[in-house]
């Protein structure tokens, strides 16, 4: 985004207009702005994978620098659901917002332990609003409205203003049977299209799917089926949230006589929070992980994290052969309950490989019916448009192409279509709609719970030395700047231990230090600088490599 555009430009104070900041143009890492009359309103604050191209970053979240700055006038943040893309950033950031938040019961209890893990759990405030409740932050008047989605008590976001009605959709689909909780209230969305909706912000996700999404209740009946008849161990993965396919996986257990383990820190903490919810009730407390090892193959299942190829995820760690508390291999079935989020394409096919060399069975959505989308298909977007009918279309969450296609459909409905990315400031009132400015967006890489701006100096030297190594140097010299000794020189994943180029390089290093003047030799900083350009050289006549150089100098 144009930065000097940002800071130059006034902002208005009498308009109505809608800034994503994520999760516009990508997938994951939804953070979306409202101004209205000069106030700020966000809804949802997600994460996002880092995927092969940034290496380091395994978490990602949207840079809220910009919303930051102008905190004093944000109203509050509201999350629509409990799904990591829309509330898993909220325990990194809400630090530099410090606004209030509002959510639903799940997302709510959900939020808590995040929190609370975070510690701040006594600091940040969460106000719960009821299903389908409605919530006054001047000047933004706000209405839940019930969908379905692949989580409970997802909610679109009827935000009524003295400019106009805006549709935020959040996650959606129409499911007539979605297990847990009740179908998308399609009589308030109707109601909403005869008030009068100005713009509607719509899920994207599947824009470029035909037909419908389908049901959960479809891929109960299917797990049922399929479970019932596999023999030794069985793992199936799927999304924490998704309590209702979680359920449903657990019923299939029971129907094959199987008990169920969990296997997954995110696993455990969403049945906390659906336990307190009042979820699962009919479901037998889990069995613990560390017991799950003792019971018969065929009497063992599990549902574990990692559907995404997460490194570090239960699944992982068994595909690897390091869970200290389970192993999977001949003769063990693993179902892939989910689908692959663009990006992470790479890592699950080669989690479903190393499963695979060990042994197991490897089901997919690919091959049998264990999965649904939780967002909607075209047909689905086509029976949304001809209940809210709103004047103008915003796709959102989504890749480019995504929103796009959405955009098409939406035109060919009657609807005017506008496209956005993030950083946009979209006017929607006064006036005709259109993007009138830019913001400054960026993403910000998670590491071990500090923030680290992903262009950032700490990642590109990782990635640096990912690709073209790292070469440390350590030498001490008298008053005088002459060498003692002989310098150490060692450099990691560029030369082998019994290699003779380290001690080569410390002989170049000690004779460019011997010529320089004696006057450059009293000062430490040109000493330094002298080592890193000859090892510099060095490697890069060798190797055809710029390496990270660091050099520590000793004056005794």
């Amino acid at each position: 985004m144009n930065d000097f555009l940002a800071a130059a430009s006034p902002e208005p104070a009498d308009d109505l207009a809608f800034i994503p900041l994520g999760g516009t143009g990508e997938i994951g890492m939804n953070l979306n702005v409202y101004r209205c009359d000069g106030q700020l309103l966000a809804v949802d604050c997600g994460i996002g994978f880092g995927g092969p191209e940034n290496p380091g970053a395994e978490v990602m979240v949207p840079d809220p620098a910009w919303l930051s700055e102008r905190r004093d006038r944000l109203v509050g943040l509201v999350i629509t659901h409990a799904h990591e893309d829309h509330l898993g950033a909220v325990a990194y950031l809400w630090p530099l917002l410090r606004c209030p938040i509002y959510a639903g019961p799940f997302a709510s209890a959900v939020l808590r332990r995040k929190l609370g893990e975070a510690g701040l759990a006594a600091e940040a405030r969460i106000t719960t609003i009821p299903l389908g409740g409605r919530l006054s932050l001047s000047p933004f008047d706000l209405e839940f409205i019930r969908v379905a989605h692949s989580v409970p008590e997802a909610q679109a976001l009827a935000i009524r203003t003295r400019h106009g009605l805006v549709l935020h959709t959040g996650d959606w689909k129409l499911d007539p049977d979605p297990l847990i909780g009740r179908p998308t209230d399609e009589a308030a969305l109707a109601r909403l299209g005869e008030e009068g909706v100005l713009a509607m912000v719509c899920d994207s996700t599947n824009a470029l799917v035909e037909g419908h999404s389908g049901s959960e209740a479809e891929v109960r009946r299917n797990l049922i089926a399929i479970i019932r008849g596999l023999k030794g161990r069985v793992a199936v993965t799927c999304f924490a949230t998704n309590l209702a396919r979680v359920e449903s996986i657990a019923l299939a257990a029971r129907a094959a006589g199987r008990q169920v383990s969990l296997f997954g820190r995110s696993l455990r903490n969403v049945e906390a929070a659906a336990r307190e919810c009042g979820y699962l009730k009919d479901i037998e407390p889990f069995v613990p992980e560390e017991e799950a090892g003792y019971l018969p193959d065929d009497s063992l299942l599990i549902i574990c994290t990692g559907s995404q190829g997460e490194p570090r995820s239960a699944l992982a760690k068994i595909a690897a052969d390091t869970h200290p508390s389970i192993a999977l291999g001949e003769g063990d079935t693993v179902i892939f309950s989910s689908r692959m989020i663009p990006g992470n394409e790479r890592a699950i096919l080669k989690l479903q490989d190393d499963l695979a060399r060990r042994g197991c069975q490897v089901m997919t959505a690919d091959d049998h019916m264990v999965h649904v989308s939780g967002h909607p298909a075209r047909d689905e977007l086509r029976r949304l448009y001809a209940l809210v009918r709103p004047r103008y279309a915003v796709p959102v969450h989504g890749e480019w192409r995504h929103l796009s296609e959405h955009a098409a459909l939406a035109k060919s409905l009657g609807t005017t279509p506008i496209l956005v990315e993030d950083g946009d400031v979209l006017r929607l009132a006064p006036g005709r709609p259109e993007v009138v400015d830019g913001v400054p967006t960026g993403r910000l890489a998670v590491d071990e719970g500090r923030l680290l701006p992903l262009q950032g100096g700490v990642l590109a030297a990782r990635k640096r030395m990912l690709f073209n190594g790292v070469v440390i140097a350590s030498l001490a010299v008298d008053s005088s700047g002459r060498v003692l000794g002989e310098p150490q020189v060692s450099a990691p994943g560029l030369f082998d231990g019994g290699d003779r180029a380290p001690a080569e390089l410390a002989a170049d290093v000690a004779r460019a230090v011997t010529e320089l003047p004696s006057a450059i030799r009293l000062e430490d900083d040109a000493l330094r600088e002298a080592a890193r350009a000859v090892l510099r050289k060095a490697v890069g006549r060798r190797l055809r490599k710029r390496p990270s150089v660091e050099v520590h100098l000793l004056r005794v």
